[in-house]
């Protein structure tokens, strides 16, 4: 009588053991570039947030312009002698109140300006008088509240008042 022999037509335990590791090898590819780009994202988000911060020392630049006189100014608060559309008289006052950049006018507080994923973390008014007007330095630092690395950005600016110009 004559053997017969089979075929096996499984895969064989070196077959698998590789494949396995294809398959781990591109799992962690992919894992590790899913990452970069969630990395990536989130400082694009932050960048965006301390770009959108600098309409903060835009909207401060543009009241101190076209106030005509200073009310009163410490480190961290400026009160600005300004006038409304209609010629009336007005102030605008910035204040530091914990890490909230709030503004005032004529007394009321219309809102913060920063947003609230936005922590102010120095504001500095500096009055500088010369013979012929009135200016005022100003240094902004700002932090995002979701940056783990707890960085700085810091806006400054002198401005000079346009109701001093002689």
């Amino acid at each position: 009588m004559k053997k017969v022999y089979k075929k096996n037509s499984g895969y064989a335990i070196l077959e698998l053991l590789f494949y396995i590791a294809i398959f781990v090898v591109l799992t962690l590819v992919l894992i590790n570039v899913m990452l970069s780009m969630a990395k990536s994202f989130k400082e694009t988000s932050l960048q965006t947030e301390w770009v959108q911060s600098g309409t903060i020392m835009e909207r401060i630049s543009r009241e101190i312009r076209q106030a005509y006189d200073i009310g009163s100014i410490s480190t961290s608060d400026i009160v600005l002698n300004t006038k409304d559309s209609n010629g009336n008289n007005k102030t605008v006052e910035f204040v530091l109140s914990g890490t909230d950049l709030q503004l005032l006018e004529n007394g009321v507080l219309t809102g913060n300006l920063n947003t609230p994923n936005i922590a102010v973390g120095a504001l500095n008014f500096t009055q500088i008088t010369t013979t012929t007007g009135k200016a005022v330095k100003v240094l902004l630092t700002i932090k995002s509240k979701n940056d783990v690395f707890s960085r700085n950005q810091n806006f400054y600016d002198t401005i000079v008042l346009r109701g001093t110009y002689k």
